[in-house]
């Protein structure tokens, strides 16, 4: 008995059960990612770029924050030991455990950068002088990396809403490395969406998640060793 245990043991640890158990990983957090989004995101596939449909398309959006919430957990927790590959169980756990958490602080950031972009769009209409693009743009960046960190906290943390608040501005001073990584992955993934389509993106979500994770480890780390038991 203690031989098959250790046959299987070695199955899957060995390099190539690694790389393929990570490949069958991404493969099924990938398609859970589509099942959880695509009811939302094909009608804004078809969306006209117009500012009038921003509204509209922050409503489309509001279903993509507990999804990649359930990826990041899914993606924390999941051991790449081919004997013990549960990644659909994972992230239907995290979905659940997190939907809420997550949609507290995925709906205003929607609703902000919503408000911000509106104004933008419409800033001739509303009376603001051209120089308010530049306040406004970096109020939209402050926000969405804000956002960022606070997504991963909710999901990977249990928290109250307002200290993962707290902890989400405190450390997009403290680990600016996280921030910028960010700000580089949301850069690579609109320029994906401008050269290329929305559905591009999609079929690379999860690992645009993996990598956004990955950005988010020290972070993690810090919160783990400073504010958890």
């Amino acid at each position: 008995m203690s031989g098959a245990t250790q046959t299987r043991r070695q199955f899957g640890d060995g390099p190539l059960s690694r790389i393929t158990s990570r490949v069958y990983i991404l493969l099924v957090v990938e398609l859970l990612l589509l099942l959880t989004t695509l009811p939302a995101l094909l009608p804004l596939l078809v969306l006209s770029r117009d500012p009038s449909n921003l509204p509209l398309a922050a409503l489309l959006l509001v279903p993509i924050g507990p999804a990649i919430s359930a990826a990041l957990y899914t993606l924390r927790h999941q051991r790449t030991d081919l004997t013990d590959l549960r990644p659909a169980t994972l992230f239907w756990r995290g979905y659940r455990a997190n939907v809420l958490g997550v949609l507290r602080v995925w709906v205003p950031t929607l609703l902000w950068l919503t408000v911000l972009a509106v104004n933008l769009a419409y800033r001739g209409a509303v009376g603001l002088s051209s120089w308010w693009a530049v306040p406004l743009v970096l109020i939209g960046v402050g926000v969405t990396l804000c956002a960022a960190n606070a997504l991963v906290i909710a999901s990977l943390f249990d928290f109250r809403t307002r200290d993962v608040l707290r902890l989400a501005v405190h450390f997009l001073v403290r680990t600016p490395g996280v921030s910028v990584g960010n700000a580089l992955l949301l850069t690579a993934a609109a320029g994906i969406t401008a050269v290329f389509s929305e559905a591009v993106l999609m079929l690379l979500a999860s690992i645009a998640v993996l990598a956004y994770l990955r950005i988010s480890d020290p972070m993690i780390h810090l919160i783990r060793k400073e504010f958890t038991a």
